[in-house]
């Protein structure tokens, strides 16, 4: 069965002449031409790779990476315009695998894509997660987060916060990870943030926000979602 790459970009000639040049090396190629229709593409159709553009008009590339990671441990490689350092270190530490700047040379761009596919497990993509026999559910397509029944509002930055921790549910994730993978390398400096953040969280999800029986704490590290 033919690999396949899912290619999430809003200039149309980009996406053919890649989907043309990947289709020639017998891969199969998704294109979406908007950032949403990427992200729900990547659920519905499980790519092996995504090759992402940054500067989109809906949504740009660094929070389509955030929420690709949200959903999946696929490779991710941005293909993209942007060529100064601090824009490749950036994708870098958000959870992109290769950084690749616009105009790229053919032949490297699919020797980039064998690498990464090549070195990277299977993986599947999650909609939705579901602990505590059916009262904690969290779907990454709409977003949405239910209770015991009940919709639970939550901003963007408490949703990727959550997002990160139910993800790698009973995995302590310590303080600066958590900021890095939840609202990117840039609000490295918010560490002080998070408690308060968690508290936010614990007032909405918890029964009991004082005896938490989802978001723990451990003690001088950081914090896991318990897995049950």
């Amino acid at each position: 069965m033919a690999e396949k790459v899912l290619i999430i970009d809003d200039e149309d000639m980009t996406v053919q002449l890649i989907g043309m040049l990947l289709e020639r090396r017998g891969y199969e190629v998704v294109p979406a031409y908007r950032a949403e229709d990427g992200l729900r593409k990547a659920y519905g159709t499980h790519p092996d790779l995504v090759l992402l553009d940054i500067m989109m008009p809906d949504m740009d590339g660094w929070e389509v990476c955030r929420r690709l990671r949200e959903l999946s441990d696929v490779p991710i490689i941005f293909l993209t315009a942007k060529d100064d350092v601090s824009d490749v270190v950036k994708g870098l530490e958000m959870g992109a695998d290769d950084y690749v700047v616009k105009p790229y040379d053919n032949d490297e761009l699919v020797a980039r894509i064998k690498a990464q596919l090549r070195r990277a497990p299977k993986s599947s993509v999650s909609e939705e997660v579901v602990f505590d026999s059916g009262n904690f559910r969290m779907n990454f397509i709409s977003r949405e987060v239910r209770v015991r029944g009940t919709p639970v509002h939550l901003t963007p930055k408490e949703f990727n916060l959550l997002g990160v921790l139910a993800r790698n549910a009973g995995r302590v994730i310590t303080r600066n990870e958590l900021v890095k993978e939840a609202w990117g390398p840039e609000y490295s400096d918010a560490i002080d943030s998070l408690k308060l953040y968690i508290h936010y969280l614990r007032q909405k999800v918890e029964k009991d926000p004082q005896n938490p029986t989802y978001i723990l704490t451990s003690r001088g590290v950081g914090y896991r979602f318990a897995n049950t």
